[in-house]
């Protein structure tokens, strides 16, 4: 199970990192069009177009490398306290009740959704490019199969867990501070964290 999560999690940084392009990419388009607009007085008629598309890409195709770092929203005041296999086996339950059939929805209607599009070669009624964006909604699907594949190797962790009472370790690239601050008081036997916040977030960066 573990040689699954890994080789999941790799594919998932793989694309994740890959999309993750695109924001240079609508940055870019975005002050061009801030430069066109108010020094030249020529709006262009593709930015808008072109930052909801970029951005909405990255927002679905993201979705399962955040999973892979445990990084969605969680209200985890309680779920922090309990012990790993009490997680776990909540994580697992969730899961199977209401994330697989979730993102088995999005997929199966997304794909109905993306086809009815790709049939007609739809455009976008609110551009004034009239720009295609059937290839957009099939984004639906792609994320969705994504979420899909990375949830397996969430559930392969909780059954990990279970069997040892352990997390198997995650993918780390990017930690949050709150996360620093309490490996720091655990290091220092009681020392306050806050001490070293500075820099500990400045060698992170």
């Amino acid at each position: 199970m573990l040689q699954v999560i890994h080789t999941i999690d790799r594919f998932t940084t793989w694309v994740g990192r890959s999309f993750a392009w695109l924001i240079l990419l609508m940055a870019f388009g975005m002050g061009y069009e801030v430069l066109s607009r108010y020094l030249f007085g020529a709006p262009t008629a593709w930015a808008y177009d072109m930052s909801y598309i970029l951005y909405g890409t990255l927002f679905m195709v993201g979705g399962a490398y955040t999973l892979s770092r445990n990084a969605h929203v969680r209200g985890d005041f309680l779920y922090r306290l309990w012990k790993p296999r009490t997680q776990a086996t909540v994580e697992l339950t969730l899961y199977l009740l209401f994330f697989f059939p979730g993102i088995l929805a999005l997929v199966f209607a997304g794909g109905k959704y993306a086809s009815r599009s790709w049939q007609y070669m739809e455009t976008s009624v609110f551009s004034p490019a009239g720009i295609p964006i059937f290839h957009f909604k099939t984004m639906l699907v792609v994320g969705g199969v994504l979420m899909l594949i990375q949830g397996i190797a969430q559930v392969f962790r909780c059954l990990v867990c279970l069997r040892t009472g352990e997390w198997p370790a995650d993918v780390r690239d990017v930690t949050e501070l709150e996360d620093q601050l309490l490996e720091q008081a655990n290091q220092s036997d009681g020392n306050n964290p806050l001490d070293n916040a500075s820099t500990i977030g400045g060698n992170e960066r």
